[in-house]
C-alpha cells in the first residue's frame, strides 16, 4: 500500500487510502507504525479517534492526507460535518475484522463502504474469523483472495496455557476469594511475573479488582472504555515502558495491542466468545518469546470453556490451586460466621419477634379498606365455624361462658356415645352447609345493589337494540 501510495499526491480532504480499526488504542499503534514504515517517504496520515479536539484533525484533513486512520464513528462524525470526502479512497484496510463485523459494529461499516468508490482494493485483517462472520465480508469483498499465515484460531506454541478450577466456599464471598486467589497466583508465579494484563468481562469488575490489587500493595491500573482518552493513553504508555506492572483491561485491550515484554496473561473472567480467548492470550509470548496465561473458572464457565477448548482443537491444562490457599479461604469464611454469631445477642430471636411482630401490627393498621374487608370476611367465617361446634360438644347458658376461639373443649365422659365417628361426619357436615349458607347470604347482600347505566341510555346500545329488532 505505502509502494502505491509513493506515486501520487493527496488532495484536500480527500485521503487516498483508509484504516478502519475498532479500538482507539489499536489505530494510534497503527499510525506509530505507519510513521516508522514511512520514515524515508514523503507521505502524510491523520488519526481520528474519539477523545481528541476537531479543530487538529480538521486541520490535517485540510491540507490532505494520503492515509487516513481512524475508527468508525469518529470518522462519520467528520463525514456528517462535511468535512471529509471518500471519494477517492484506494486501498480500504479493516483490521480486527470479525469485530468490526460485529453486530454493533455492521452499520456504521456498511455505511462507511458505501461512501467509498466500487473500484477500490479492499482488505480484511484478522487473527480469528468465525463461520458467520464469514459469510458476512461476502456482502463487502468481490471474489477474495484467502490468505492463512497459520490456521485460524489457533494459540501460539510459546504460550504455556493453564485453567485453575474455583469454587467459592459461600456465594456471598464469591468476589473476594476470587480475587484472594488472582493475588495467590501472582504471588505463586514469584519473580518470573514481571508485568502482567488482567482481562475481566465487566468494566464494573476492571474497577473493583484494580482497586483491589492496590489496596494490597501491587502496581495496578485499569483500562476501559468510560475512561478519559489521555488516562487511556497514560496507563498503555506506562505499561509499555515498564512503570506499570499490572494491566486490568476489558476487551479493550484484547485487540492488536503490541506489548513485546508481557509475561503473563490472567483471565479473572472466562470469556463469553471463544475467539477473544485466543486475543487475550495473544497479548503474551509475542515475537518468539515466552509467555503464560492462566485463567479462572468457576463453575458456571463450564459452557464458555468448553467452547474454547473446541476451537483451538486442544484441551488446557488444569491447575490445582496454591498450597494453602483453600485453607486460608476455609479459616476467612469460618472466621466471618464466628464474628457474625459473636455479635447477635442472646436475646436477639425473642426482639426479633417482637419486632417482626411490631411490623406486622404496623402493616395491618396500615392496610386498605379493601384488606379489613377480608379480613372481616375470614373473622365470620371461623365464627360461623366454630359456633356448631361448641354448641354440639357442651350447652351454653350464656354469651359471658362460651368458649374462647381455638379452645379445645372435653367431651362428656360420662355421656359418651358408642358412634363417637358418625356424631364428628355429622358435625362436619353441618358446619360445611353453615359455612356454605353463610357466603350464599354475604353474596346475596354484596349484589343487591346493581351498579348499571341508571335512568340514561346511551343513544349507540339503542341503535343496537333497534337494528336487532327490526332484523
Amino acid at each position: 500500500m505505502i509502494t502505491l501510495l509513493g506515486r501520487g499526491r493527496a488532495r484536500a480532504r480527500m485521503p487516498r487510502s483508509l484504516v478502519l480499526c475498532p479500538t482507539r488504542e489499536l489505530a494510534a499503534q497503527v499510525a506509530e507504525n505507519f510513521d516508522t514504515y514511512t520514515k524515508h517517504l514523503k507521505l502524510t496520515k491523520a488519526l481520528l479517534i474519539g477523545g481528541v479536539s476537531f479543530k487538529e484533525q480538521d486541520q490535517l484533513i485540510d491540507r490532505g492526507v494520503d492515509v487516513l486512520i481512524a475508527t468508525p464513528g469518529r470518522l462519520l462524525d467528520h463525514f456528517e460535518r462535511g468535512k471529509l470526502l471518500l471519494t477517492g479512497v484506494q486501498i480500504m484496510v479493516v483490521d480486527e475484522a470479525d469485530r468490526m463485523l460485529d453486530m454493533g459494529f455492521i452499520p456504521d461499516i456498511e455505511r462507511i463502504f458505501s461512501l467509498t468508490p466500487f473500484t477500490r482494493q479492499t482488505l480484511f485483517f484478522s487473527a480469528t474469523m468465525a463461520t458467520e462472520i464469514e459469510r458476512i465480508t461476502n456482502t463487502f469483498l468481490s471474489n477474495p483472495e484467502r490468505i492463512e499465515v497459520a490456521r485460524q484460531a489457533t494459540t501460539s506454541e510459546t504460550i504455556e496455557q493453564g485453567v485453575v478450577f474455583f469454587e467459592a466456599s459461600r456465594r456471598d464471598r464469591e468476589a473476594s476469594e476470587k480475587r484472594a486467589l488472582l493475588r495467590a497466583l501472582i504471588d505463586s508465579e514469584g519473580e518470573a511475573c514481571k508485568n502482567a494484563i488482567i482481562f475481566c468481562n465487566r468494566k464494573s469488575d476492571v474497577d473493583i479488582v484494580a482497586k483491589s490489587l492496590q489496596k494490597y500493595g501491587y502496581d495496578a491500573a485499569p483500562i476501559h472504555g468510560d475512561l478519559d482518552q489521555s488516562q487511556r493513553m497514560r496507563t498503555l504508555d506506562g505499561f509499555r515502558e515498564g512503570t506499570l506492572r499490572f494491566l486490568i483491561a476489558s476487551d479493550v485491550a484484547a485487540r492488536g495491542l503490541d506489548i513485546p515484554a508481557v509475561s503473563h496473561v490472567f483471565n479473572y473472567d472466562v470469556p463469553s466468545h471463544a475467539e477473544d480467548y485466543v486475543h487475550r492470550i495473544g497479548r503474551t509470548g509475542r515475537a518468539g518469546r515466552k509467555g503464560k496465561a492462566l485463567t479462572l473458572w468457576t463453575p458456571r464457565d463450564q459452557k464458555y470453556f468448553d467452547a474454547i477448548e473446541k476451537l483451538v482443537q486442544k484441551e488446557v491444562p488444569r491447575i490445582a490451586l496454591p498450597e494453602g490457599l483453600a485453607a486460608k479461604i476455609g479459616e476467612s469464611s469460618t472466621s466471618v460466621s464466628r464474628s457474625s454469631s459473636s455479635r447477635a445477642p442472646s436475646g436477639s430471636s425473642s426482639s426479633g419477634s417482637s419486632r417482626s411482630s411490631s411490623r406486622s401490627r404496623s402493616r395491618s393498621s396500615e392496610r386498605g379498606p379493601r384488606d379489613q374487608s377480608v379480613q372481616e370476611v375470614v373473622a365470620a367465617q371461623d365464627t360461623v365455624v366454630e359456633a356448631p361446634v361448641a354448641a354440639a360438644e357442651a350447652p351454653v347458658k350464656s354469651d359471658d361462658t362460651r368458649a374462647p376461639r381455638g379452645a379445645k373443649s372435653k367431651p362428656d365422659q360420662r355421656n359418651e356415645p358408642r358412634n363417637s365417628e358418625n356424631r364428628s361426619e355429622n358435625r362436619h357436615t353441618e358446619n360445611r352447609s353453615h359455612d356454605r349458607n353463610d357466603r350464599n347470604d354475604r353474596s346475596r347482600d354484596r349484589h343487591d345493589k346493581v351498579v348499571g347505566l341508571g335512568d340514561h341510555l346511551p343513544d349507540f346500545i339503542a341503535l343496537s337494540f333497534e337494528q336487532r329488532r327490526a332484523g
